[in-house]
């Protein structure tokens, strides 16, 4: 959860403190992210990495990309809390859509988490920037769509290596397009390097091998913690405050959630 929350902290500390642009950091974190998950499939399993697909690795490409921009304005905390209350309700709502059923406290839970994230963006000084935050839940629907297309996965790890591999040529052609406004320095770079190849990409390969030995529940429970997380770290690292707005959003948000994915018979919700 600290590497997911790392995401978070290293995109802001570049946009915030470097001059590198969104598009770059894009590409740089989705190469490196390919790189180092290639890597560690190769070495584990001795073959070339086949798993993947396009719609996937164009679903990766979104997150990613929309994640990037979002964060351009938007502080850690706010921003995590956008993706994971967003990646969480895409999940939940498409079950609903597929015909799964809720329980009443499910269904106060899941209200609850809408009415957060509603009210962190109504209109008010502490009110994040609307296009930002618009950005940013864009990128948690994509990631959820990228989590439900992965589900019954057979090798978690080698699909989302071939996805990130897919993924870097979208990146490139981002960045071409934008070419015009490109611009970076050794610090950004680094920190693109360090969210792709160890907050993405050894991130990844700890969270395929802890999520083995947890319940459902206890692996959806416990992302709970990845906003809280990075609203510390962005208090402590950047300075960031942490509003009333943003923690009474969080406790509908995180609690709402909760509800749901605590549920006994809950399924299960990953980001």
């Amino acid at each position: 959860m600290f590497a997911f929350a790392g995401n978070s902290l290293l995109c802001r500390m570049a946009l915030k403190h470097t001059t590198i642009d969104p598009a770059t950091f894009t590409s740089v974190r989705l190469l490196a992210g390919a790189i180092a998950l290639w890597l560690i499939a190769r070495v584990r399993a001795g073959s070339r990495v086949r798993s993947g697909n396009w719609s996937s690795a164009l679903a990766l490409f979104c997150y990613a990309a929309g994640f990037s921009f979002a964060y351009v304005d938007l502080s850690a905390g706010t921003g995590a809390l956008l993706l994971f209350g967003s990646v969480q309700a895409t999940m939940i709502l498409f079950g609903l859509w597929k015909g799964e059923r809720m329980t009443g406290w499910q269904g106060i839970g899941l209200a609850a988490a809408l009415g957060g994230l509603v009210a962190l963006l109504l209109p008010g000084l502490s009110a994040p920037p609307l296009r930002s935050a618009l950005l940013m839940m864009v990128a948690g629907m994509a990631w959820g769509a990228y989590s439900l297309r992965g589900k019954g996965a057979g090798d978690p790890l080698a699909t989302t290596a071939g996805n990130f591999l897919r993924s870097v040529p979208f990146a490139v052609i981002l960045s071409l397009l934008l070419a015009t406004m490109a611009r970076a320095d050794a610090q950004g770079i680094a920190y693109a390097v360090l969210s792709g190849a160890l907050t993405s990409g050894v991130g990844y390969a700890i969270w395929y091998a802890a999520v083995r030995g947890l319940k459902a529940s206890n692996a959806a429970t416990v992302q709970l913690s990845v906003p809280v997380i990075s609203a510390i770290g962005g208090v402590l690292m950047l300075g960031e405050p942490i509003t009333l707005r943003l923690m009474g959003a969080s406790i509908a948000v995180l609690g709402g959630i909760a509800l749901v994915v605590l549920n006994p018979g809950a399924d299960s919700r990953t980001s």
